[in-house]
């Protein structure tokens, strides 16, 4: 029997495979109500209602599939898990209330009092703040290693070792992590390898392909791109996420409906977005590299990055976050921010605007100077997150930041 098109109210799994993450950020994901409305439903309500009262305590007792509460079961959400899940090569997403949500949901369901994580030493400051303070009051023990140190990450490894999370690029010195590396040396230790892929998103890096058991986003930053919402993401097999998914059900850092329709929104510009800052970002890494107070330049698009042919490896791009040394300390660092015009002055990253933000003073300033010190989080330390404006545009503003350091 021939099928009509009227009866497909969504794309099937199995023909979303092979097709692209630029397809996939846009179709994937999106199941249509007897409306057949062409743009993502969102469902704002609290529950759902039921045929009986058979039916409800099927439902509470997993007998039959179906909604129940939205804090763990709610279309939109749903919709915004399958679209990431499938962008990133997963069998499975669960959205979270924020990044460090995310984050924290994993720790707290696949980690036990007792167990040891190492992680880089170049993550987002708050990353570092929830390992090393507050996992520890739960008995879980974290050692912080050089994200390239490939003998520190061997040598960190005790019998307890259950878990190597890196961020890579890193935050916020671009720094890149060989993963098929620490992939292998996770699987050989039975310790879970968890990769933050915050700033390279799905449409430049897939962890999930290179080894990682499980990818994390804060989908704050690239996934929403405009700076509205705030969320988290994990993506990975079902059984680490059914686990995690059991976690948020009682625990209640969940994602909420109007946030996931907004995130879903966004996967569906998320690759030409991601691509336009990617462009920008390595103009202005060059640029930037040229300007006589300007001590360095930390981006992996540049030949003079330590890294540069690994992320080439494993990159489809190098993603637009830029960080620079300017010369001098705090005094100057500031001075050069609070000289510019247009780009924002914000610890956010990833939107479609440019911000500027001081790291030891903002993302990072919650560590100890000793902390500082070994992640190298120097006070004359700036960081772009590189927006789609007019590259001339960003240039101008930013010559207002160099002249200011000359007056």
């Amino acid at each position: 029997m021939t099928v009509g098109r009227e009866e497909h109210l969504w794309i099937p799994e199995s023909d979303l495979d092979g097709m692209s993450v630029d397809t996939l950020a846009v179709r994937a994901g999106q199941v249509r109500t007897g409306q057949l409305e062409h743009s993502d439903a969102i469902f704002p309500t609290s529950s759902f209602v039921y045929g009986s009262a058979a039916q409800a305590a099927a439902r509470f007792g997993g007998e039959e599939p179906g909604n129940i509460y939205s804090r763990f079961t709610n279309p939109t959400v749903q919709g915004f898990e399958a679209r990431i899940a499938a962008m990133e090569g997963g069998e499975k997403a669960v959205a979270t209330a924020s990044g460090m949500a995310a984050i924290l949901s994993t720790c707290m369901a696949l980690l036990q009092s007792g167990d040891h994580v190492i992680c880089s030493r170049g993550v987002f400051g708050t990353t570092n703040v929830l390992f090393q303070k507050y996992m520890a009051r739960f008995g879980v023990e974290t050692t912080f290693v050089s994200l390239t140190d490939a003998d520190g990450w061997e040598a960190a490894v005790r019998p307890e070792t259950r878990m190597l999370f890196i961020e890579t690029p890193s935050n916020p010195l671009c720094e890149i992590a060989d993963m098929d590396a620490l992939s292998a040396l996770a699987r050989a230790n039975d310790a879970l390898f968890v990769v933050d892929n915050c700033f390279c998103t799905p449409v430049l890096q897939r962890p999930l392909e290179q080894g990682a058991d499980l990818v994390i986003h804060s989908a704050t930053k690239y996934l929403d791109g405009q700076g509205r919402c705030v969320g988290g993401v994990v993506v990975g097999p079902a059984r680490y996420l059914d686990e995690i998914y059991g976690f948020l059900r009682s625990a209640g850092p969940t994602m909420s409906p109007f946030n996931a329709w907004v995130f879903q929104k966004g996967l569906e510009t998320l690759p030409i977005r991601m691509r336009a800052h990617c462009n920008n970002a390595l103009e202005l890494a060059n640029w930037l590299e040229s300007q006589p107070s300007v001590e360095k330049v930390f981006y992996a698009g540049l030949e003079s990055h330590p890294q540069h042919q690994l992320a080439k490896k494993q990159q489809d791009g190098f993603g637009g976050i830029v960080s620079f040394l300017v010369k001098g300390g705090r005094e100057e660092a500031w001075r050069f921010i609070d000289a510019t015009r247009m780009i924002s002055i914000t610890a956010n990253l990833g939107d479609v605007k440019t911000t500027v933000t001081h790291p030891a003073t903002t993302t990072h300033g919650r560590l100890s100077p000793e902390d500082k010190d070994k992640a190298d989080i120097t006070e004359n330390l700036i960081r772009l997150s590189v927006g789609i404006e007019a590259i001339d545009d960003l240039k101008t503003d930013l010559t207002r930041g160099f002249q200011a350091l000359k007056d």
